[in-house]
């Protein structure tokens, strides 16, 4: 085994770097495209999934809480509406807001 490199431990003939140096060199750019490519894709498709994570793992689940809080809210009250039906009138709001803010005031 002849090293014409001290750092190569392949064989070398002179007629083989001749065939080399003879191949168009639009070959090397569409491989270093297509490895490019390849990288790219690969890296499309982990964001693709890191972002399908986030929306099964975190966005879905807050969304259908918020939504199926909202839906049982209005549920409950279209329901008891419908069981016990009474009318509530306020007659004074500011003596309303008023009683509110002195009973938050009075659970502190």
């Amino acid at each position: 085994m002849s090293m014409t490199n001290s750092a190569s431990f392949i064989e070398h003939d002179d007629d083989d770097a001749d065939e080399i140096d003879s191949l168009p060199s639009s070959t090397t750019d569409s491989i270093d495209d297509d490895e490019e490519l390849s990288d790219a894709e690969r890296e499309w498709r982990e964001s693709l999934q890191q972002l399908e994570l986030l929306l099964t793992m975190v966005l879905v689940p807050y969304v259908g809480k918020y939504f199926g809080r909202k839906c049982a809210y209005w549920g409950w009250a279209k329901f008891m509406e419908w069981k016990y039906p009474v009318e509530i009138v306020v007659t004074s709001p500011s003596l309303f807001k008023g009683t509110g803010a002195v009973e938050a005031a009075a659970s502190l």
